[in-house]
């Protein structure tokens, strides 16, 4: 970071200009965060808490949970601030945080979903050898590759995005510091360093989607030689959530990055940005808890405990 770019600061998108719709604005958004936050903490706290979830799927979905936790936290609560406070600045270094940890995340999080991915195939297509195949050893070290893969891909979009030059406008036409609209903003006219990091990050996102995919295909397979429908409902079961979460990742992650960067944002444009960066984190433990009998038992027996302290120290 050179001299003149520390006391730099970007302008972050704002949709309302009156202090008041500013501040609910704010206040809804503040909402959105506690309970998106809240409910993935609670899922992480139940599956470390209860011995019966100590399974390699829960485990990988207490890491899912707590990717999702970091990656709304990383964006809202300063565009909570901003709208609270009615300003809309960021600084150069805040901005290359938030670019360095909102790819660091999503990219472990779509890592950590190939690994749940796998995980169900090996659950269903080879049940006599799940607890030898799924160890805890294999577990830990799918959990250390995706942290090691989302930094690298954090730490080569944040240093070829923050490359470029930024002499013209610093206006950045979202509510929070990301790539595409950095590089509608730079005056640089070669954008090569960025380019590479995204061709990699391109082959990386195809290549965890083709090993889901095969890993769906299996496990279909199987589930519909299955003599008995109870044996499809628990597979389907167990697989639907992870399906939901995977489609809804890809789906906005896709629409992050195809779609067109406008030139003066609408609310259209931020309802877009809002889908995608924060409807899945706030969605996953839901639909994670709403069909999942172990987390509601978990749930009971957590909230019965509280009770019972409770009302034993009283």
């Amino acid at each position: 970071m050179t001299k003149s770019s520390a006391g730099m600061e970007f302008f972050l998108m704002t949709f309302f200009d009156t202090r008041e719709l500013q501040v609910l604005h704010g206040f809804l958004f503040l909402l959105i965060y506690l309970v998106s936050f809240m409910g993935n903490l609670l899922i992480i706290v139940l599956i470390t808490l209860d011995k019966c979830l100590h399974t390699p799927m829960y485990f990988f979905l207490k890491n899912l949970s707590l990717f999702d936790a970091c990656l709304i936290s990383i964006t809202l609560p300063k565009f909570i601030l901003n709208s609270l406070s009615h300003r809309n600045s960021i600084s150069f270094s805040g901005c290359i945080l938030q670019v360095l940890l909102v790819i660091h995340f999503a990219g472990s999080e779509l890592f950590l979903l190939t690994a749940m991915s796998y995980d169900r195939y090996v659950a269903i297509c080879h049940p006599l050898r799940y607890d030898v195949i799924m160890s805890r050893r294999v577990c830990m070290s799918m959990t250390a590759a995706s942290w090691f893969l989302g930094s690298i891909f954090g730490a080569l979009y944040s240093s070829g995005t923050f490359s470029l030059s930024f002499c013209g406008s610093r206006k950045v036409p979202q509510f929070f510091c990301d790539v595409p609209c950095l590089l509608k903003i730079s005056c640089s006219k070669s954008h090569v360093t960025i380019s590479i990091s995204e061709a990699i990050g391109v082959l990386y996102a195809l290549s965890c989607l083709v090993s889901i995919g095969f890993s769906y295909i299996y496990i279909f397979n199987t589930v519909l030689r299955m003599p008995s429908l109870q044996g499809w409902s628990k597979a389907f079961s167990t697989c639907m959530p992870h399906l939901i979460v995977v489609t809804t990742f890809i789906v906005t992650g896709t629409i992050a990055y195809l779609k067109p960067v406008p030139d003066y944002p609408h609310l259209v444009d931020f309802l877009v940005s809002v889908f995608y960066s924060v409807l899945p984190p706030s969605l996953n433990p839901i639909i994670y808890s709403l069909r999942n009998k172990e987390i509601k038992a978990a749930m009971k027996k957590f909230l019965w405990k509280l009770s019972h302290n409770f009302y034993g120290e009283r």
